[in-house]
């Protein structure tokens, strides 16, 4: 079995060298385990956020947290990834109870969201809603890598592409024939 229902606490403090009296005592449970494990996903997302470097380019650098942070971090570690970015991994409740780490690192993602709005190149956008839009793409990205669907050897620059569009586009006020947009 995959995924969570091949997880076993036994199994895991074998792995771990460890007893599962050790697991329960930091954890208290599978679930504690997984909520553990969802937050755990966040503060990596977050703290790498955060520590890209800030250059006079606040487009650019959007584009890298992309390209290099989510994407690294999606490629690198696709089980935290599932359990806690598309929470596939788990019950539904369980994810309510690593939201502060999830909004932590969707704080520094608007941060870095904003520097472009600043910038004046944010377009009609609001911060929260090019954020969601940026994510969202990330998201979709890695999943369709993680799949094995993207073409072998192309896949940063898949990626670089689709976000380097998605964040050019946000200089647009509105794309014509959007809902508020005006065509000439």
């Amino acid at each position: 079995m995959a995924g969570l229902e091949g997880l076993s606490v036994r199994g895991l403090a074998d792995s771990a060298g460890t007893t599962t009296r050790a697991v329960y005592s930091l954890f208290g449970s599978k679930d504690g385990l997984v909520v553990a494990l969802g937050a755990r996903a966040f503060s990596m997302l977050g703290a790498a956020i955060a520590g890209l470097p800030a250059t006079e380019d606040p487009a650019a650098d959007l584009v890298e947290a992309g390209v290099t942070v989510f994407r690294s971090f999606a490629i690198g570690h696709p089980s935290l990834f599932s359990i806690g970015v598309q929470r596939t991994m788990g019950s539904p409740e369980l994810a309510i109870e690593f939201a502060s780490a999830a909004a932590e690192a969707f704080a520094g993602l608007e941060a870095k969201v904003t520097r472009i709005k600043v910038a004046g190149v944010l377009g009609g956008h609001s911060v929260r809603d090019a954020a969601c839009e940026f994510h969202a793409l990330c998201e979709g990205l890695a999943a369709v890598e993680l799949r094995g669907q993207m073409t072998s050897g192309q896949e940063t620059r898949i990626w670089r592409d689709a976000v380097t569009a998605l964040v050019a586009g946000f200089a647009l006020a509105a794309w014509p024939g959007a809902s508020g947009a005006t065509t000439s």
